[in-house]
Formats: C-alpha cells, structure tokens, sequence
C-alpha cells in the first residue's frame, strides 16, 4: 500500500488548503478568524461500487478561485509547479480576493480529478444577508463520474491507443451512484426537507469528461448564483453544468409529501461519441414520506438538447450593473476544436484507434499544448530559456467556414504543430478574447477555464463569429471562470490582466485537455509593489 501510496503522490499537483471530502456535507457558518489552516493527507483506500472493489485516491479518508498575487499556489502541473514528490507536502497560501460563494477544488494532474476533489463555500461577510431570501438549509451537491478501472492508467491508456476515453461506468451524485446502477440500490444520496421551507444547493460539476444536465423531480430551481458571482434569480426546471462549474439554485418543498428523484444525466453535443446514457439518481425526500415509496422520476432533457443549454445561458445575468471594459487593449480569436492527426506508428493497431485510424488531438488556434518538464512560471520567473516561446497565435492562420467548412481530409494531419507557446499580456491590459468553435472533427461544446480571473461573459452565438452582427451585453453579462462555448458556435469573453503570473487557459473537459486544448496567459508584472509576481515560495516542488 506504501508504494502505492507514493506512486500516486507523484501523480498529484493541485490540492488547495482547504477542507473538503469527496463526499461533502452541509455546509456551516464559519466561525472565528478569517485565516484558515487546514491539512490535506494524500492517500488510497478501497472503495466497492458497482459490484466491484478498487483503489482510489482521496483526501482525509484549488482550482476557479481568483489568487490575486499568489500564482505560485494555483496548481496545476508544469504550469505554475511541478508535481508534489514522494512523500513531501507543498503548503498552498493565498488570498480570496473579493469573493465569496460555491468553489471547487481538485487535483490537477493525469485525471486524478476523477476521485480528488471537493467543495469550498466562502460566506459573504458576519451581517451581510443574502441577495435572496435566507434558505432554511444549504446543501453541497457534486456531481462526479466514476470509472471501475483506475483512472490514472486510464489515461496513459486512451493517450498510447490513440482513440477516445470508453464512457464512465457511472455518474455520481456526492458519490453515490443510485439505484439505476448494478448493486447500487442502497447507494443513495439523500436530503431530507421539511415541507414548505426552502434550501439553497451548491451544484459542482466534477466530472471528467462529460457535461451534466441535473434536475429534481416536479420542482423548480431558481438560479442565483454561478462561478461564485450572484446572478439576477431565474427560474428554470433543469441547469446544465459543465466540468469546473458551479451552479447555485434555491429550491422550495411545495409539492405534495413523497420521495422526488434528483437526476443528473448527459449532455453531448458532439456526434459520435460514445457516453454513458444512464442517470445518477439522488432523493429530495419530504420528511412524513413512506421510507419505502417509489420516487417519483425527473424529467431531463434529451442529451442533445442544445435549445435547452442555450436557455440556461440566455438566464445568467449579473445580479447588478458591471464596469466592463469597453476599450480593448488586446483582441484575441481563437478556435477551438478537436483534430485527427495522421498515424505514423509502427503499430497502428494499438497505437492509431482514432476516427479512421488516425490519432485523436485537439488545439487552439492549430496549437496542441504540450507540457513542458518544468513549470512555465518558474521557467519565466527565472528566465530559462527553451521550456516555452511566447508566439501564441492572436488569431488563426486562415480564417474560413470554421463550423461548415473545416480544410482537410480526416485523417490527414490537420498541420496543427504540438508545442508549449503561450500568449504575454502587459499588466492592467483589457483583453476581449472571441473562442470560436469548429467543426474539423465535430462541433461541439466545449467548457473553457481561465485561472487567475474571473471575465464577463458579453456575448454568444451559433455559427461562426461575425462582429458586424454580433450582440454583447455591456450592462449586466455573467461574470464567470468557465464558459461553455456553444456547440458549432463562438462566445466573446472580456477581462482586465491586472493579476501577475501565469495563468493556464484550458477546456475542462479531461480528455481534451490531455489532447492538448489549452494554452497559458502570462501576464508582466505592473509597476507598483502590488502588481508585481512575489518570489516563489521556498518549498516549491522541484520536477
């Protein structure tokens, strides 16, 4: 188990100090101080699921949080630290800057993410209320996927075959399967409510590789919150969730007493791929219900129901009107996308599974990210050359029908060159970035995450971008860290670079990003002491 132990803490490299299990409770108010200290132990345990017995990382049997000036604690492998070693710890210190609300962390590293992860609620300040009416309960609700096989060789796995991941073996819900899966009948997640009072849930989406309608049987949800930022409340019946969101709905007990079904279940917008098609099931279950009474069903939407992400976007508006930045600095268009790329293995039976037998990739602006063996910020604090350039592409090469029109023959290379170039912003820049999707393989709908910075969402749409007719929001867009761009279409996002360091920019879909879709804003320091990148810290992991 001691091996085992370490071979896994090799693997890990994103774990914020903060407390949290993969199978999370209602959160308190916190009490005391604002400086928090907790400790994390990094080690595996068996867990049965499923029919079946495995291994699997956890913490104590971060990610999406805005660190202003501490980019030396964001995480994630070979871009702000190396690796944690073999039996070393990484104390992780940072500030929440101006934020409060529903957080997620996890490890940052192969898709260790898969089991190691969890919530961080922060509370708005001791007397300030709510922007709603305070709920009776809060409740954190995480939404995972939960494969039988290991998930670290998983990915070496699909990476050396060349072809797409297998679909998860089960969705989860705070870890529990359900009663629509083998041997899951009695794992069940549960809230009890009290009939006419209402509860506020804290929805993560920790998935690896899917995005997630969720819904509760016969009752509304009322929105007031994503990525941590109020949002004007907006009733609906379903959310959808991508990996990395956040979501914060208020739900009321005003149905007859019983058993209701919480359901989480697909969304896939690319073609032919295959996924898991079987909804993770939890109970809302009014206290006086018959502990044995059948549950009754909810009703998602159809896995390829893009009129129904688009009616969720279409409702987050900022809670207030926002100072978003009218005069860009730096105007950014990148493509998104998935590619085949020729094989050119001496054994493309094992090698060469991707569509046509070639091999699977993706890219920004025909960029596959490849990690380097050190981290870019330590690589640019110290200026060592030769670990990254920084010619990132501002725009595409040739611009075309992206979403119609792709150029090339599956599977000849799509000439997308594999190489770690990021893009240097100037401290205190105004950026507008456009994220195009395309159709070179599929379109489809990708969640992208930007560490460091929340950005105002200010426009999207289908097709392919067109400023002439596009229309952005300028009053009251949603301020978000994660965007889904939609399938077969674009989304404009605007921020101000005013936080130094080196901030990973990526599709939080796993398997995209191990095929390299992502990228790195480096932002230069400013000229005062509190806009310059602080040394790094001594215990630093070294690769």
């Amino acid at each position: 188990m001691a091996s085992l132990t370490n071979s896994l803490l090799l693997w890990l490299s994103f774990l914020l100090l903060l407390c949290a299990s993969t199978v999370p409770v209602m959160a308190q108010w916190p009490r005391g101080g604002s400086t928090r200290f907790y400790e994390f132990k990094i080690q595996t345990m068996r867990v049965t699921k499923l029919c079946n017995t495995k291994e699997i990382v956890t913490v104590n049997n971060m990610h999406g949080v805005r660190q202003r000036l501490s980019c030396w604690f964001d995480g994630p492998s070979y871009i702000t630290q190396c690796p944690i070693q073999p039996g070393q710890a990484f104390t992780y210190e940072f500030t929440m800057f101006q934020q409060k609300g529903t957080f997620f962390w996890h490890a940052h590293v192969s898709w260790l993410r898969g089991t190691v992860y969890g919530g961080l609620i922060v509370y708005p300040k001791t007397g300030v209320p709510y922007p709603f009416k305070y709920p009776y309960e809060e409740h954190i609700i995480i939404l995972g996927e939960y494969w039988l096989q290991d998930v670290v060789q998983l990915e070496r796995q699909v990476i050396a075959s060349g072809g797409p991941p297998p679909p998860a073996n089960a969705f989860t819900i705070n870890g529990h399967p359900g009663p629509n899966y083998n041997c899951s009948g009695n794992d069940v997640y549960k809230i009890d409510v009290v009939p006419g009072k209402t509860y506020l849930l804290r929805l993560i989406n920790a998935g690896l590789n899917m995005e997630n309608f969720f819904g509760i049987a016969n009752h509304k949800l009322t929105i007031v919150e994503a990525d941590a930022e109020y949002t004007k409340p907006f009733t609906t019946t379903r959310v959808m969730l991508g990996p990395g969101q956040t979501i914060n709905v208020l739900v009321t007990a005003d149905q007859p007493i019983g058993k209701y079904s919480m359901a989480m279940g697909p969304y896939m917008s690319a073609q032919g791929v295959a996924f898991q098609n079987i909804s993770a099931i939890a109970y809302f279950q009014y206290l006086g219900a018959l502990p044995n009474s059948l549950s009754l069903p909810a009703k998602l939407p159809n896995f390829n129901d893009n009129l129904a992400v688009k009616t969720i976007m279409d409702g987050l508006k900022s809670l207030n009107p926002v100072n978003v930045p009218k005069e860009i600095d730096t105007n950014l268009f990148v493509t998104i996308g998935l590619n085949v790329q020729k094989c050119r293995s001496k054994t493309p039976q094992e090698n060469c599974q991707g569509v046509n037998n070639g091999v699977m990739a993706a890219s920004m602006n025909n960029i596959s990210f490849v990690k380097p063996n050190i981290s870019v910020l330590e690589a640019f604090y110290k200026k060592i050359d030769g670990f990254y350039t920084d010619d990132f592409p501002g725009a595409p090469l040739k611009f075309y029908d992206f979403v119609n029109g792709a150029p090339n023959n599956i599977p000849n290379n799509t000439n997308a060159a594999n190489g770690t170039r990021v893009k240097v912003l100037e401290y205190g820049s105004r950026v507008q970035i456009i994220f195009q999707d395309t159709g070179t393989l599929t379109t489809e709908n990708h969640p992208i995450h930007l560490h460091g910075y929340s950005f105002y969402v200010i426009g999207y749409g289908t097709g392919n971008y067109n400023p002439q007719t596009a229309n952005f929001n300028l009053v009251d867009p949603p301020y978000m860290n994660t965007i889904g761009v939609p399938v077969g279409g674009w989304a404009a996002i605007r921020f101000t670079a005013d936080n130094p360091g080196v901030w990973f920019l990526h599709c939080h879909i796993e398997i995209h990003l191990s095929w390299g879709l992502g990228t790195a804003l480096i932002v230069k320091n400013g000229k005062g002491e509190l806009e310059r990148l602080p040394h790094p810290p001594a215990d630093l992991p070294r690769c």
